[in-house]
């Protein structure tokens, strides 16, 4: 078969909080603006328009989204680890000849400074896309799987007809991701490379 496992980025692939609280923390100086980092980070997952809506009036979203983005680099990337497994999971896919595709929410370019930080080598990386917009990447790269860790990840898998894999590793716990819909709950990434090798060992040839 010709493997494609997507993954999602944010609490999936990588610990995104303590680089999204700094870079919370930095816009919130700058502008003399309340933002709880604290709070934001744990609704990790959807756009980022979403969570400035809770700390600014709607006509300076789009401002203030342009600014996050733009300092972003400067105090996210290097706080930000990567989650127990995801280099591994990575490799894993592609060492069944596979490739292993990025399809995040996360704004482009910070999304492959991450991976890049962290030499997690995707073979590509699609961002802007949430919930169910990410099934057109997944359609468009013929994933057969895609790894998260939200409902909203589950979304995009069902809408692109991909096998719903999650890890409780992000702000839904696994009751909420199992209600959800998701097909397949794993601890944490460390369990991909085993429960992969059993999924295509299963496939028919």
């Amino acid at each position: 078969m010709n493997l494609t496992v997507g993954f999602d980025l944010d609490m999936t692939l990588i610990d995104s909080r303590p680089g999204i609280k700094a870079a919370y923390q930095a816009l919130s100086a700058e502008t003399g603006t309340f933002i709880d980092a604290d709070e934001a980070v744990t609704r990790l997952g959807p756009p980022l328009e979403e969570e400035l809506a809770h700390w600014f009036p709607e006509a300076r979203i789009p401002a203030m989204t342009e600014r996050y983005r733009e300092i972003y680099p400067t105090y996210a990337i290097g706080p930000t680890p990567a989650m127990p497994g995801a280099r591994e999971a990575i490799e894993a896919v592609q060492a069944l000849g596979g490739r292993a595709i990025v399809v995040t929410a996360k704004h482009e370019p910070n999304a492959r400074l991450h991976l890049s930080h962290l030499g997690i080598e995707a073979d590509a990386v699609i961002g802007w896309l949430w919930a169910e917009a990410k099934a057109g990447a997944l359609r468009e790269y013929g994933a057969q799987v895609y790894v998260g860790d939200h409902v909203g990840d589950v979304r995009g898998a069902r809408t692109a007809g991909a096998l719903s894999v999650v890890v409780p590793t992000g702000p839904c716990p696994e009751e909420e991701l199992r209600e959800a819909g998701a097909d397949v709950v794993l601890p944490d990434l460390t369990a991909l490379p085993q429960w992969l090798a059993q999924y295509v060992a299963a496939q028919p040839v």
